[in-house]
C-alpha cells in the first residue's frame, strides 16, 4: 500500500497524511470493536452507527475497500441480515493491518 501516493491524490504532504493515518487507525479499532460487539449482541443501531463512521472515515482517507467493507455491514444492519458479516469483518481487520503495516514501514 503506498501512503504517499495516497496521500498526494487528497493534496496532502506525506508527513501530514501519516499523521492523519495513525489516527484512522485509532478510530478504526474503536469502530471495528463497536461491530463485533454490535453483532455479538444482535444491535442494530450501534452496528449501522459504527459502520457508517468507519465508511466515511475510510472514503475521507482513500482507503476504498474498507470503505466497500462497511457499507456492506451497514446495508446488512439496516436488512438485518447478520449471517454474512464474519468474513467481511475479517477482510476490514486485514486491510486495517496492511495499513499499519505501511504506516509501521513509513515511520521505521
Amino acid at each position: 500500500m503506498d501512503l504517499k501516493t495516497i496521500g498526494e491524490d487528497l493534496g496532502l504532504e506525506e508527513s501530514e497524511f501519516l499523521e492523519i493515518v495513525e489516527l484512522f487507525l485509532e478510530t478504526a479499532e474503536t469502530d471495528i470493536t463497536r461491530l463485533k460487539e454490535a453483532i455479538a449482541r444482535g444491535d442494530m443501531q450501534t452496528l449501522t452507527e459504527a459502520a457508517h463512521s468507519l465508511k466515511g472515515s475510510a472514503g475521507n482517507l482513500g482507503f476504498t475497500e474498507i470503505y466497500r467493507l462497511s457499507k456492506d455491514i451497514e446495508t446488512a444492519a439496516r436488512e438485518n441480515t447478520l449471517d454474512r458479516l464474519g468474513p467481511v469483518l475479517e477482510s476490514i481487520d486485514a486491510l486495517k493491518g496492511d495499513i499499519q503495516d505501511a504506516l509501521n514501514a513509513k515511520t521505521a
